[in-house]
């Protein structure tokens, strides 16, 4: 039974290193078919598969409220567009960490604690260093943009993801054709043929599986058994996975303070889904 408690936990776990280390192999692809084509790679491999997996078109009338799907979707699609343009900007690791005040965010707009104070003075101070350690001018405004962007779908991406979790595999299914309809005319636009190649298609589907199927798989099942706060402090993890990952694949390096920004990110993070009192519940 223990085991089976600590399941949720795991796949929370998993799916964070699972997206994080497929952000960084993504990156890889951007020389070839630039971000917009690694984002119609990514969402269109994931659809395919997963429909074929799980079709969701034996779904029953009442399982999913299909408003919530079609929006679902939607914010997949400007999700990875967006944070994937941003990574063309500036290192990954810095982009979720601005990417990841998006769920922060969703969670001081259910909290009315004065604590809360504490937890936007850690963000604010996470920007303020990040930007002061960029010694060697590698971030760019529209990095950060994009960034901040994508940190807005990702924090909708946690409130709708609980609503459609009920559906389980199907939701992400029917969520990632949505996405992938959005994503790939233009991803194809950018890319052309070079899209179609054998070496361009076996990475694709490499970050497909760790930055898509893989993932969103496992956050549903997290998000349906674990509570936000929780889900919350485990997802305040991922600057730091990214910072690996960027480190180990694409030799991004961070200097101290930078670390130091990613580190208020983290606590921020992690103490506003700990401490932060729900308005409704989880």
């Amino acid at each position: 039974m223990q085991s089976n408690r600590n399941l949720p936990f795991v796949a929370a776990f998993a799916g964070m290193i699972s997206v994080q280390s497929g952000a960084a192999f993504a990156k890889t692809l951007f020389p070839l078919v630039g971000s917009d084509g690694v984002a119609a790679l990514r969402l269109g491999i994931s659809a395919i598969v997963l429909l074929a997996v799980f079709r969701p078109w034996n779904i029953k009338k009442g399982d999913i409220s299909w408003p919530s799907i079609l929006l679902y979707g939607v914010i997949l699609a400007l999700m990875n567009l967006l944070i994937y343009r941003a990574f063309a900007y500036i290192p990954v690791s810095i982009a979720i960490s601005i990417e990841v005040m998006g769920p922060l965010l969703a969670a001081l707009l259910t909290s009315r604690q004065k604590s809360d104070l504490i937890w936007i003075a850690l963000s604010a101070l996470a920007m303020v260093l990040l930007a002061a350690g960029d010694v060697k001018g590698e971030i760019d405004l529209r990095g950060v943009g994009f960034s901040l962007a994508a940190a807005m779908f990702w924090g909708l991406y946690v409130i709708i993801g609980r609503r459609v979790s009920g559906g389980g595999g199907r939701s992400v299914a029917i969520g990632m054709t949505i996405a992938a309809c959005i994503a790939v005319p233009p991803g194809t636009v950018q890319a052309g043929m070079a899209l179609f190649s054998p070496e361009v298609l076996l990475v694709g589907f490499s970050v497909a599986v760790l930055s898509s199927m893989l993932p969103f798989l496992l956050d549903m099942y997290a998000m349906r058994w674990l509570p936000s706060r929780v889900f919350g402090v485990l997802l305040s993890g991922s600057p730091a996975v990214s910072a690996i990952a960027g480190w180990l694949v694409l030799h991004e390096t961070l200097t101290l303070i930078q670390c130091l920004g990613i580190a208020c990110v983290m606590a921020a993070c992690a103490g506003c889904a700990l401490f932060s009192r729900q308005k409704t519940a989880s």
